[in-house]
């Protein structure tokens, strides 16, 4: 006499008794045979039901970044090496900076040369909110041996001027 197995289901939703389980239990079972699960084998992921093919766009590397600061300044520093400055794009606001780049690589061997892969080629981009306003207009950035380095004075709360009031003549 071949008993009922327990369904996914029913087994989730405990509306079978403990007595149904235990006769499972007891039954002698191979795993992998009439088991409730069934396996659909997709040749390629775009074939899973509901998915939809999509163009894949590169995604931007991050840029690793160091940021610290001084008495008068935030300093960030990158490393950019095998960018051109011209192909740096750098964005700063009172609160904000952003570091765009292109690394182009240079193809010298074909892919299945290679025994290691590891350095980023493409582009790169960071956003860094900064724990202090700056002075934009003062803002320096400055590349040497691959290490850019951005200056950004910060603005100067405790400054205080004094405005005398001019007397306007009518005529």
């Amino acid at each position: 006499m071949k008993k009922k197995k327990i369904s996914f289901l029913e087994r989730l939703t405990g509306s079978v008794t403990t007595d149904a389980y235990d006769e499972v239990l007891d039954e002698e079972h191979e795993f992998g045979e009439d088991d409730d699960m069934e396996v659909s084998h997709y040749e390629e992921e775009s074939e899973w039901p509901g998915q939809e093919e999509a163009e894949e766009e590169p995604q931007d590397g991050e840029l690793p970044v160091d940021m610290y600061h001084t008495g008068d300044a935030i300093v960030i520093r990158a490393l950019v090496a095998g960018v051109s400055p011209d192909d740096l794009d750098i964005a700063i606001t009172r609160d904000m900076v952003t570091i765009k780049g292109i690394r182009e690589e240079y193809k010298e061997a074909a892919d299945d040369d290679y025994y290691h892969r590891e350095l980023f080629w493409g582009s790169f981009s960071r956003t860094l909110l900064l724990p202090e306003e700056v002075l934009i207009d003062e803002a320096d950035a400055q590349e040497k041996h691959g290490l850019l380095e951005i200056k950004l004075p910060k603005v100067d709360k405790d400054r205080s001027t004094r405005l005398k009031v001019k007397t306007r003549v009518q005529k």
